[in-house]
């Protein structure tokens, strides 16, 4: 992807113990006053942080890296019974290897809940933690608010959740907009708020086009249930790391560890949402999906209230927190505001 960078983002491989990964640089101008480590979501890479990376302070180094089976990092199997395991330790790799030490580390939807497990497993490593459209840190989908599971097994989440057809564009290498299915329409209708235009939208389109699909990646394997809709989570792949019988951050807030955290979304976020249309039970409710049992089994995930109650424990146990709700904005704030993205930064990592 190096024809992909903007004039003065620098892309090194790193070796690892783990994975090989590929990391974009934004070096600062001297010796650096502060270091930025940008963790991407999910279908995406480090190519979405270009821009931002290249408007902050030349004192600060800005670091960027790819998770295994996304952008040039080393396609490995990512095992779901870890949860995000797999890829908080291999951002902890990157950083060791590359002598880090404490950072300011910025994560995004998935990268959200990968830099909450990195501080529950390295908290040496983390100087603060900036939060953009998380993921709850109870996991996507199938859990009421205090994050207890709806039902055992967790049904209607993990890598059965996934578009089939949205699936197989990924891997084809669609860039057209024809279908709704399509990456492009799918960025257009859910990583940004109806009507945001962008100069780099090829660029974004061939971020989200980098990830490795398959069973073992994107969207991963999927086991059966006897709930509604009728599949629970597998053991591979991404989307399982999030389901809510393998990921749980929200030990987070009696961590002993209290760097600041600042959580920064859209309003109108198609993605994470007390409403979201990616959660099968929002759109069993909505009707878009037929045998819907009701709100009393299937309730859809209330993720922003989780996600701002585990921070208020946080808040309570020591730890300072910060949220702020961009207006017309939808799952990408670096993307859609970047001024005011970018100084809501600065101003909490300095």
């Amino acid at each position: 992807m190096t024809g992909t960078l903007l004039p003065g983002i620098d892309a090194r491989t790193v070796r690892t113990d783990r994975y090989t990964a590929n990391v974009l640089e934004r070096p600062a101008d001297g010796d650096a006053l502060q270091t930025v480590l940008f963790v991407h979501g999910n279908v995406s890479s480090s190519l979405f942080w270009q821009p931002l990376m290249l408007s902050l302070p030349a004192g600060i180094r800005a670091l960027a890296v790819d998770l295994r089976g996304f952008g040039d990092s080393e396609v490995l199997p990512v095992d779901a019974t870890r949860g995000v395991r797999d890829f908080s330790d291999d951002v902890a790799a990157v950083a060791d290897e590359l002598g880090l030490g404490a950072a300011h580390i910025v994560g995004w939807s998935l990268g959200g809940g990968v830099v909450m497990q990195l501080l529950l497993d390295r908290p040496d490593l983390v100087a603060s933690l900036t939060l953009v459209s998380p993921v709850s840190p109870y996991g996507f989908g199938g859990t009421a608010l205090d994050g207890s599971l709806l039902n055992a097994d967790a049904s209607g989440t993990g890598g059965g959740g996934a578009n089939p057809d949205f699936v197989a564009r990924l891997a084809a290498g669609d860039t057209g907009e024809e279908s709704p299915t399509s990456p492009r329409a799918v960025y257009r209708s859910s990583y940004v708020a109806p009507g945001f235009e962008s100069e780099y939208e090829d660029l974004w389109v061939e971020s989200m086009l980098s990830t490795a699909t398959g069973p073992d990646n994107y969207p991963g394997d999927a086991g059966a249930s006897e709930h509604w809709p009728g599949f629970a989570p597998g053991t591979r792949g991404i989307l399982n790391t999030l389901a809510p019988t393998h990921f749980d951050t929200s030990g987070i807030a009696d961590a002993p560890a209290k760097p600041p955290i600042l959580w920064l979304h859209g309003d109108v976020d198609a993605i994470v949402g007390d409403a979201s249309f990616f959660d099968l039970n929002q759109l069993g409710a909505a009707g878009v999906i037929p045998g819907w049992p009701g709100e009393d089994v299937a309730p859809p995930q209330p993720m922003l209230a989780q996600t701002r109650a585990v921070l208020d424990r946080y808040a309570e146990n020591g730890g300072r927190t910060r949220e702020v709700v961009f207006e017309n904005c939808g799952h990408s704030a670096h993307v859609e505001k970047p001024e005011e993205f970018r100084a809501e930064l600065l101003a909490w990592i300095s």
